[in-house]
């Protein structure tokens, strides 16, 4: 055990890490490696709650960038889909030991009602992050005010071939083609209904099999939302995502309208048969023109649809062309996207008359950033690549920030 005032973590640890009853820190101090450093931990079980975390985490309000960054500094040296993996694993077991307060403190209160839903701030997590919906309540304790889990298919798929995660760090952007790898949604929906302690709203992502024709991928899409509907806060129906092959002629307006009509015909349905309704979203791709935009438009607003996300990832490789990962397939995230997905927040704004609530994401970094996405017409947000870059802190600032605008 190396004493605590030789241990050179102490200073960017909260110190109630180091009093806590119930955890044994045993820090290699000639150790750089955080993830080795997390391994150390050894966790002796209460026989009680432990107050002594509600305590901590109030006296730390917002979460100490350092620490976030000695992370980064180890898994920015691992292959980004493993450290993406380590990272939720990490954050699973953290939350069992209720560590994530200590961590991230409270989170910030920003009451907010959108599509009927209640949501505690206007930050949420995007979707593709949690693709197996079992790292929900972590997430929720790191201040997200909603978390939107998927995307999930009908039936499980692993995607494409690996590698098909790549960082572009000096552009702080992300390129993935990854092929909605997923558990499929029985399984997805089986490990919401495991999770504990989760307050905020719960958005589930759906689409079709990629072995699915887009002849018949109404079919996967009502299948997906009569799964989910017993434990999903709102559905989103992912029809942009540039990683499935010609899933994004399904946003072509005769083919969403087909599709949208067909699903609200369903929600109608199940919420007659259950007594609840559930909002339904549309994701839409940033790489559309003028005129696509203003026929979804009309399509959103004739089939009364209930709230919109701008925008998926993009296949432009503007602001990365001279990275070498730029010859890969996949959609690019990250802050080159930002004014691109800003660009069609506000034409979708318009065209939607405030008739729409919108989720703006995509290239959110900073806290002004998000400021600018509620600006540009949005009434929610949602991060991803940011969140990979900058952590924790940037959910308290963002959310900070947004219930602080004038």
């Amino acid at each position: 055990m190396v004493s605590r005032s030789r241990c050179p973590r102490k200073a960017i640890l909260p110190p109630a890490l180091f009093k806590h009853p119930n955890l044994n820190l045993n820090l290699n101090p000639n150790s750089h490696n955080f993830l080795a450093t997390a391994a150390q931990i050894t966790y002796n079980p209460p026989q009680a709650a432990c107050r002594a975390c509600a305590r901590a985490a109030s006296s730390h309000p917002y979460v100490n960038p350092q620490l976030y960054q000695l992370a980064k500094s180890a898994l920015f040296h691992l292959d980004p889909e493993r450290a993406h993996s380590l990272t939720l694993a990490g954050l699973r077991v953290a939350e069992r030991l209720h560590l994530l307060s200590l961590v991230a403190g409270q989170p910030v209160s920003d009451p907010v009602t959108v599509m009927g839903l209640k949501f505690p701030n206007r930050v949420g997590l995007a979707a593709g992050m949690d693709k197996e919906a079992n790292t929900i309540a972590a997430f929720g304790h790191l201040g997200f005010g909603f978390v939107e889990v998927g995307t999930l298919t009908p039936r499980p798929q692993p995607g494409n071939p690996k590698p098909r995660l790549f960082r572009c760090i000096p552009q702080q952007a992300i390129i993935n083609h990854m092929g909605i790898n997923n558990p499929g949604i029985d399984r997805g929906v089986e490990n919401i209904q495991a999770t504990k302690n989760f307050h905020g709203v719960l958005g589930v992502n759906i689409s079709k099999n990629m072995v699915t024709p887009n002849a018949e991928a109404n079919h996967d899409y009502v299948s997906c939302l009569r799964a989910a509907w017993d434990v999903a806060d709102y559905v989103t129906v992912n029809f942009s995502c540039p990683n499935v092959p010609n899933l994004l002629e399904l946003a072509q307006a005769d083919s969403a309208a087909r599709l949208l009509s067909q699903l609200k015909s369903e929600q109608a349905n199940l919420s007659t048969d259950t007594g609840r309704y559930v909002p339904l979203v549309m994701k839409v791709s940033p790489d559309m023109s003028e005129s696509q935009i203003e026929e979804l438009c009309h399509v959103f607003l004739d089939c009364q649809l209930d709230g919109l996300i701008c925008t998926n990832t993009t296949t432009s490789r503007e602001g990365v062309e001279d990275h070498p990962a730029a010859k890969e397939s996949g959609g690019l995230s990250g802050k080159p996207l930002y004014n691109r997905a800003n660009e069609t927040l506000e034409a979708f704004a318009k065209g939607l008359r405030g008739e729409i609530p919108i989720i703006g994401t995509g290239g959110i970094f900073t806290a002004e950033d998000a400021v600018g996405k509620i600006r540009a017409g949005a009434s929610l947000v949602q991060l991803y690549s940011g969140f990979i870059y900058n952590g924790p802190p940037l959910v308290q600032a963002a959310a900070a920030a947004i219930r602080d605008m004038r």
